[in-house]
C-alpha cells in the first residue's frame, strides 16, 4: 500500500491540463498503485511526454458506446484519476511497463482540440468531502466497513496479507474506501460511481452495498465478485 508520502501531490504547480487515457475496462483510484502494459503508438508517445513534463497521467473510463469511435476520440465518463508514473521499463519491442500511482480526483471540464497523438484535457481537482458535524457517523461506517471486511477475508485468501494490514493501520475513512472499491471486481459502471463519489460517508454507504450484495450471491468458493490483486492492465 503506498504511503501518504507516496501519495503526496502539490496542488499549486499543477497546470490542470492533464494526458488522458481512456481504458473501457480500468477504473484508477487514488492511493493504489496499477500495473500498466503499454503498446499502442499513441499512449507511448503519451507516456513519452509525461516522463519528459510532470510524469502525470489521468485514467480515464470510456464511456458506454466506445466500440464505435475506439481509434477516434469516443466519449468518456466525466469522472477521472490523475497518477503519478512511479516506475517504467521500456521492452526490447519499443512498449513500456508501467507503474501508476493514483493521485487524485479530477472532472474533466473540457477536453483540448487534438493538436498530439493523444488525447487531454482542462481538469479540475476535487477533495474528498467530509460532511460536518458527523464524527460519530464517521466513526460508525469506518466500523461497518472494517466488518464487512473481516467477512469477505475467506472469499480473498490472496489478499488477506494487504487486507490484514488495512485492518490493523489507522486508515482514514476516505483512504479505505478507495483502496477497497479499487481491489473488488464490480460492475464498470458502479466502480466509476465509487470514483466520482466525493463525499466520503455517501461513498462509503455505495462501498457498504456492494459488499453485502457480494457477501449474498456468494458462495463459499466463488470469488467471481471479489479479484485481487488488480490484473495487469493492457491498453
Amino acid at each position: 500500500m503506498p504511503t501518504f508520502d507516496e501519495a503526496a501531490f502539490s496542488i499549486e504547480t499543477f497546470s490542470g491540463t492533464a494526458r488522458l487515457f481512456p481504458l473501457p475496462n480500468l477504473v484508477l483510484f487514488p492511493y493504489v498503485m496499477q500495473p500498466l502494459h503499454i503498446f499502442e503508438p499513441r499512449y507511448r508517445a503519451l507516456l513519452e511526454d509525461a516522463l519528459a513534463g510532470d510524469g502525470l497521467i489521468a485514467m480515464a473510463v470510456l464511456a458506454p458506446g466506445w466500440q464505435t469511435d475506439y481509434e477516434g476520440r469516443p466519449p468518456l465518463y466525466p469522472t477521472a484519476c490523475l497518477g503519478r508514473i512511479t516506475a517504467h521499463f521500456r521492452l526490447a519491442d519499443g512498449t513500456y511497463n508501467v507503474l501508476l500511482l493514483g493521485l487524485r480526483r479530477v472532472r474533466i471540464v473540457r477536453e483540448l482540440a487534438p493538436a498530439r497523438h493523444f488525447r487531454e484535457a482542462k481538469v479540475e481537482l476535487y477533495e474528498d468531502f467530509h460532511p460536518a458535524h458527523q464524527a460519530a457517523r464517521q466513526a460508525a461506517l469506518q466500523q461497518a466497513l472494517r466488518e464487512a471486511l473481516v467477512r469477505i477475508l475467506p472469499l480473498l485468501p490472496e489478499a488477506r496479507e494487504q487486507l490484514d494490514q488495512l485492518l490493523g493501520e489507522d486508515v482514514p475513512l476516505g483512504m479505505l474506501t478507495d483502496i477497497v472499491s479499487y481491489m473488488l471486481d464490480m460492475e464498470l459502471a458502479e466502480k466509476h460511481a465509487l470514483l466520482a463519489e466525493a463525499d466520503v460517508h455517501r461513498r462509503a454507504e455505495l462501498l457498504l452495498a456492494h459488499l453485502s450484495r457480494a457477501a449474498v450471491d456468494l458462495a463459499p468458493t466463488d470469488s467471481a465478485a471479489l479479484c485481487f490483486p488488480p490484473r495487469f492492465s493492457h491498453n
